[in-house]
C-alpha cells in the first residue's frame, strides 16, 4: 500500500477537496494511509474518518487526524491529534501541545528557503530533540535538492522519514508516498514500524507549474458542478 502524510481537504483555506470525494481516490490510487493536515484545523481527519466508516471502508482505508500548524516561527505538522492546536505558539509550545496529546511531531518542507512558512532554521535546531519524523520528500519544493538534505538531516539523527505530497487538490493526492506492507493504521507505533519497512517515492512537480495545474483543476471541477 501507499501512504501519504501531508494532505489538504476543504477544510485547509486554500483547498476545495471535497472530504467525501477522498475514499475513492484513495481506493483508485492505492494510496490506503492518508494523514489530513489542514491548515490551523483538526477536524477534517476526523469528519473523513466518519465518512470512511459509514462507507464500511475503515478495513480498507486509514485516515490519521493531523494539522499543520502555523507557529510564531513557521510551520509545524502534529499527526494523532484529537483537538485543534492554536496558530502563533512557539515552535517549543506547539511540539509541547502535540505530544500532550499523545501525538507524532513531523518536520515537513522544513530546509526549503523558497518555501514562505518554513520553519525556521534556528527554530529547527531548538525542537530537534521533539522531531518524531522528517518529511523528506515532498512534491512541491523548490527543487529536490532540498529533499536530500532532510534525509541526510534525518539520518544524522536517526528518525523516521516519510513522504508528503502537500496536496491541495484531489488529484494531487498520492504524488507522494511511502510504500509498505499493507495494515490498518490506529496508532503512532503502528505508523512508526510502518515507516521503518517503507520505500519513498513520488513525482517532484515545481511549485510554479503546481500552482498552475491546481488553478486549472478547481476551474474544470467548479465548471463540471455548474
Amino acid at each position: 500500500m501507499r501512504m501519504d502524510l501531508h494532505c489538504h481537504t476543504e477544510v485547509s483555506h486554500d483547498c476545495r477537496t471535497a472530504l467525501r470525494n477522498i475514499p475513492g481516490w484513495m481506493l483508485r490510487t492505492n494510496t490506503r494511509v492518508i494523514a489530513v493536515t489542514d491548515h490551523d484545523q483538526q477536524r477534517g481527519g476526523p469528519e473523513l474518518q466518519q465518512i470512511i466508516r459509514d462507507m464500511g471502508l475503515d478495513d480498507r482505508l486509514s485516515v490519521i487526524a493531523g494539522e499543520e500548524v502555523t507557529t510564531a516561527e513557521g510551520e509545524l505538522i502534529g499527526l494523532f491529534l484529537q483537538e485543534r492546536i492554536p496558530p502563533g505558539l512557539t515552535p517549543e509550545e506547539t511540539a509541547s501541545q502535540i505530544k500532550a496529546q499523545g501525538g507524532l511531531v513531523m518536520l515537513q518542507h522544513g530546509f526549503d528557503p523558497l518555501k514562505r512558512y518554513r520553519l525556521r532554521p534556528e527554530a529547527i535546531s531548538r525542537i530537534a530533540d521533539q522531531v518524531d519524523i522528517v518529511e523528506t520528500f515532498n512534491s512541491r519544493l523548490s527543487r529536490h535538492h532540498w529533499n536530500r538534505v532532510a534525509d541526510d538531516w534525518a539520518d544524522t539523527r536517526g528518525l523516521p522519514v516519510c513522504a508528503g505530497s502537500d496536496a491541495h487538490t484531489l488529484r494531487d493526492i498520492g504524488e507522494a508516498w511511502v510504500e509498505t506492507p499493507f495494515r490498518v493504521i490506529h496508532t503512532p507505533g503502528n505508523l512508526l514500524e510502518s515507516l521503518r519497512e517503507g520505500q519513498l517515492a513520488g513525482n517532484w512537480t515545481h511549485p510554479v507549474y503546481a500552482y498552475g495545474r491546481k488553478q486549472w483543476r478547481n476551474f474544470n471541477d467548479q465548471f463540471r458542478r455548474e
